[in-house]
């Protein structure tokens, strides 16, 4: 039997003292308080009553360690998917706002609605759907979490929604450590929740734009 729902979890707060874009560089590992962020998100997940019987995480260490506290809760080791993993960004290693006072930069800017700063939204799109079938068909009768990153989890909530996937990612609504989960009928994906299990007011670096 298929899955029965899917939670698509984002990885907790990064140490990232010098609030560089980090996105697929290696080394940024999760904070103190990003470890507690991904051991609420998993108690949350616990505490639903549902039975979790597949884990999938991106390959970088953030996710990888964002799923320790499910491996614990549930005892399921992850499997690596590198469709589920951050899209690729110019900008990575930079401060942004520095990066933006260069106007030699801005010609990255001119396409915001593929965006010509990165990999286009619809090939993350297509990636994210492709990996989510995968995993729904592949998990034994259950729910599954997936550990990824800010932007898969909102360009999947855009198209589930029939949203424009072109946006401002300041106005993303996925916090550090939530969780938004779907249903999937026949080929098609539902939204059915979204969760923000800790409050991330305090946190020091809420995720690179």
């Amino acid at each position: 039997m298929p899955a029965a729902r899917l939670h698509l979890v984002r990885h907790g707060e990064v140490h990232n003292p010098r609030r560089v874009l980090y996105g697929r560089l290696p080394g940024y590992v999760l904070s103190d308080a990003g470890h507690r962020m991904a051991a609420a998100a998993a108690l949350h997940v616990k505490n639903v009553g549902r039975p979790v019987t597949a884990l999938v995480c991106s390959p970088l260490e953030r996710t990888r360690q964002s799923a320790e506290p499910f491996t614990k809760l549930f005892g399921l080791e992850p499997a690596i998917d590198e469709r589920v993993i951050e899209p690729v960004n110019v900008f990575e290693g930079r401060r942004m706002q520095q990066a933006l006072a260069n106007p030699w930069n801005w010609r990255h800017l001119v396409r915001p609605s593929i965006p010509s700063w990165g990999e286009p939204y619809v090939s993350i799109v297509k990636r994210m759907r492709e990996a989510l079938d995968a995993a729904w068909d592949a998990a034994p009768d259950g729910d599954v979490v997936v550990v990824s990153h800010q932007a898969p989890i909102w360009l999947m909530h855009l198209s589930v929604a029939g949203a424009p996937l072109r946006h401002d990612p300041r106005d993303r609504r996925c916090s550090l450590s939530s969780v938004t989960s779907f249903e999937r009928s026949g080929d098609g994906w539902g939204e059915v929740e979204y969760a923000e299990p800790v409050a991330t007011s305090g946190a020091v670096d809420v995720g690179a734009v």
